[in-house]
């Protein structure tokens, strides 16, 4: 059957729904860290599709776990099991402090199931007033609506009716903010190691191990959103590794997959029993494809060459930034961990991020926005120097047609 209509980005407004406005750009193929549009024109990915694309584009890897598993079996039903996904989960529990995990298709999806494991764990072991959920003021869980709740921007959760109850938000890096919330009624507090969409915010030291310890008086769990910021993304396996700090449970998914749908939540046995059968599920969680390919992703990822990779790649992306800024003075300052980072528009620059993300477009580099004024970039952890640097030069140039 021909198709005769053209496949541009006008159809978009007369097909999709309006809560997305994408740009005229439509990628077709991508190969390492480049991508090319419908007219062949080449982009270097310093957006990493959000910090989901942890090994580029068609990395060969991945390519062949899914041709591979894709010739074996797609879904089953939770009725039975897969190897895929009983190989996965091995390998989360073999190099995490977890002994559990539940899969699911997304970020939002795993982030809902340790809200619900948490408020079920509280249940079972302290009653029904132990229901209060902490969460952080400019913290992003997901789009669910208990999850988007839970997240600290209330413009993302406000105008659907009345929100799931007993939620509060703290400050992050302040903890007599959180002093002042919680209590033993307290059943979790929910925190981000480094806060994405918030503005590329990294913990103080001294504030999150606070917030473990402030758990831990008031017989709370603490939960690690490590969606974006896990699977190698800051320089180790798991952003909780590097601070000193264990979570109770820990949330997965973006680069987990490596551009596969696949989100994970990761917890102790003694907290895991209490989703008893039937409390919670997902139709795809666990899903061969995704599980196939997450694996490979893990595999690749979690070798002593990669981490130390990253965060020499880092270096390169804060040097080559700092050394752009003191030629054209648009940033106040430049921050984040590992291959997430934000250059902050200083202020003759407030609010102008989706501008740079326009100008950058044009010349040939794809970055994303935290916020509307900082500029974030999240590429794949394995790309090249030669990338890093041409599409730094890109960059540069968009700044000097925006100045």
């Amino acid at each position: 059957m021909s198709e005769h209509f053209s496949v541009e980005r006008g159809l978009f407004d007369d097909v999709m729904v309006p809560n997305y406005a994408p740009s005229a750009v439509i990628p077709v193929r991508g190969q390492g860290s480049r991508v090319w549009d419908q007219q062949d024109k080449e982009y270097i990915d310093f957006a990493g599709g959000i910090a989901v694309s942890a090994l580029g584009h068609c990395h060969p890897a991945l390519v062949g776990a899914l041709k591979e598993q894709g010739e074996k079996i797609w879904h089953l039903s939770n009725v039975q099991t897969n190897e895929p996904a009983l190989r996965l989960a091995k390998k989360l529990v073999d190099n995490t402090f977890a002994e559990k995990v539940y899969f699911c298709n997304s970020g939002a999806e795993s982030n809902e199931a340790a809200l619900k494991l948490a408020r079920r764990w509280a249940l079972d072991v302290h009653g029904e007033d132990k229901s209060q959920i902490i969460a952080f003021k400019q913290g992003f869980h997901g789009r669910t609506f208990f999850t988007v709740t839970v997240g600290g921007q209330a413009a993302y959760s406000d105008g659907f009716g009345p929100k799931p109850g007993d939620i509060d938000h703290a400050e992050y890096n302040n903890l007599d903010s959180l002093k002042a919330l919680i209590s033993d009624k307290t059943c979790a507090v929910m925190i981000e190691p480094l806060q994405g969409e918030g503005g590329i915010v990294s913990p103080t030291d001294e504030f999150i191990k606070g917030v473990r310890t402030l758990c831990d008086q008031h017989n709370a769990l603490l939960i690690f959103d490590e969606v974006q910021t896990g699977v190698g993304r800051l320089g180790e396996l798991y952003a909780y590794m590097d601070l000193g700090v264990t979570p109770d449970i820990l949330t997965s998914a973006k680069g987990l997959g490596g551009g596969f749908p696949i989100g994970a939540m990761l917890t102790t046995t003694e907290i895991a029993k209490h989703l008893k059968i039937g409390t919670h599920g997902s139709t795809y969680g666990g899903n061969p494809l995704a599980c196939a390919v997450a694996e490979a992703v893990l595999n690749t990822v979690n070798t002593p060459e990669v981490l130390a990779g990253i965060k020499t790649k880092a270096k390169l992306y804060v040097d080559g930034l700092n050394s752009i800024n003191a030629k054209y003075n648009v940033f106040s300052e430049i921050r984040g961990k590992g291959l997430l980072i934000g250059a902050v528009l200083n202020e003759k620059y407030q609010g102008q991020a989706k501008n740079f993300l326009n100008a950058a477009m044009d010349e040939g580099v794809m970055v994303l926005v935290a916020g509307a004024s900082i500029v974030r970039f999240a590429p794949s952890l394995v790309i090249s120097d030669e990338d890093i640097t041409l599409g730094l030069a890109r960059f540069e140039k968009a700044i000097a047609n925006l100045v």
